[in-house]
C-alpha cells in the first residue's frame, strides 16, 4: 500500500489493492496547468511506475474542477514577462512529457472527471486508458477561445475517440459539452451521479487490478500500439506479448483455476527464486 504522498501541485495514496488515486491539487485555481504541476504529475508517474503492487492509476482533481487547462494568471504573466525571451510556447515542453508519460505507463489509467475539464485538461483525461464522467462534469477542447490550436495531445486524442468529424467541430468551434453529450459520442465510458464518482472510478480501477500485473501492461500497450499499426503488426505484437507471458507465473495459475473451477490467485508475491 502506497501511504500518502504530497508534492507542491498534487498528491497520491492507495484507495484499493493495487489501485492509486493521483489527485491534481489546485482547486483554488481551477486545477490549472503550471509548470510545477506537470513536474508533479511526472515525477509521481515515475515514482509509482517503480512499484509493482500498484496495477492501476485513477486521476481526479481535487475540489470542483477536474483541470481547466492552462492556469490563465500564469499564462499572461509568462506571455507578458518571459516569451519574448523563451521564444517558447507556454507549458508546451513540459506538459508533453507527460502526456507520453501517461499513455506510456505501464499501468491502466482511469480519469474521474469530477467537474470542468477544458483545453489541456481534457487533454490529460483523453490521455488516461478510460473516463468515467460526473454527471456535473463539463469538458470542451477550448484552445481555440484562446487563438490556440490543440497543443497537449487532443488533436491525437479527439479522432480516435470520437471521429474525425465531430472531433473537428468541438476543437474548431470549442464548444463545451456536458456528460451525457460526451457519453454518447464516445467520449467517455459511463456517467455516474456526482456522489457516486469517486466510488465508481475505484471500483472499476479495483477489479481491473485483480487480473495479472503483466498481463494488464501486455494489454494496454497493445491496445495503444494498435492505433498506429495495421492489422498484421498489431497482430505481431501480439504474438511476441503472449509469448513472454507463457513464462509468467499467473498464466499458469489462471488455467490451473479455471481448470479447477475455482478463483484464481493472481500477483501473488514471490521471493527472488521465484517461489
Amino acid at each position: 500500500m502506497v501511504a500518502r504522498v504530497e508534492l507542491e501541485t498534487v498528491y497520491f495514496e492507495s484507495v484499493a489493492d493495487g489501485v492509486v488515486m493521483l489527485t491534481l491539487n489546485r482547486p483554488e485555481h481551477g486545477n490549472g496547468v503550471v509548470p510545477e504541476m506537470a513536474r508533479d504529475l511526472l515525477a509521481a508517474l515515475i515514482q509509482l511506475e517503480q512499484d509493482q503492487a500498484v496495477r492501476v492509476l485513477v486521476l481526479t482533481g481535487a475540489g470542483r474542477q477536474f483541470c481547466a487547462g492552462a492556469d490563465l494568471g500564469a499564462f499572461q504573466r509568462y506571455l507578458t514577462e518571459r516569451h519574448a525571451a523563451e521564444q517558447e510556447p507556454y507549458n508546451a515542453r513540459v506538459l508533453w512529457p507527460v502526456t507520453q508519460r501517461i499513455t506510456s505507463c505501464r499501468m491502466p489509467m482511469i480519469a474521474a472527471i469530477n467537474g470542468g475539464a477544458t483545453a489541456g485538461g481534457l487533454d490529460l483525461a483523453l490521455a488516461c486508458d478510460i473516463r468515467i464522467a460526473s454527471a456535473q462534469a463539463k469538458m470542451g477542447e477550448t484552445y481555440i477561445r484562446l487563438g490556440l490550436n490543440p497543443g497537449n495531445g487532443g488533436a491525437y486524442f479527439l479522432p480516435r475517440l470520437v471521429g474525425s468529424g465531430l472531433a473537428a467541430e468541438l476543437a474548431l468551434t470549442g464548444d463545451i459539452i456536458d456528460a451525457e453529450r460526451a457519453l454518447q459520442i464516445g467520449l467517455v465510458n459511463r456517467v455516474v451521479a456526482p456522489e457516486a464518482l469517486t466510488e465508481a472510478a475505484v471500483e472499476l480501477a479495483a477489479r481491473i487490478a485483480t487480473y495479472p500485473r503483466l498481463a494488464l501492461e501486455a494489454t494496454k500497450q497493445q491496445l495503444r500500439h494498435s492505433w498506429q499499426t495495421d492489422l498484421a503488426g498489431a497482430m505481431s505484437a501480439s504474438f511476441w506479448a503472449v509469448a513472454a507471458l507463457h513464462y509468467s507465473q499467473d498464466l499458469r495459475e489462471g488455467v490451473a483455476a479455471a481448470k479447477e473451477k475455482r478463483p484464481p490467485k493472481f500477483n501473488v508475491p514471490r521471493d527472488a527464486e521465484g517461489k
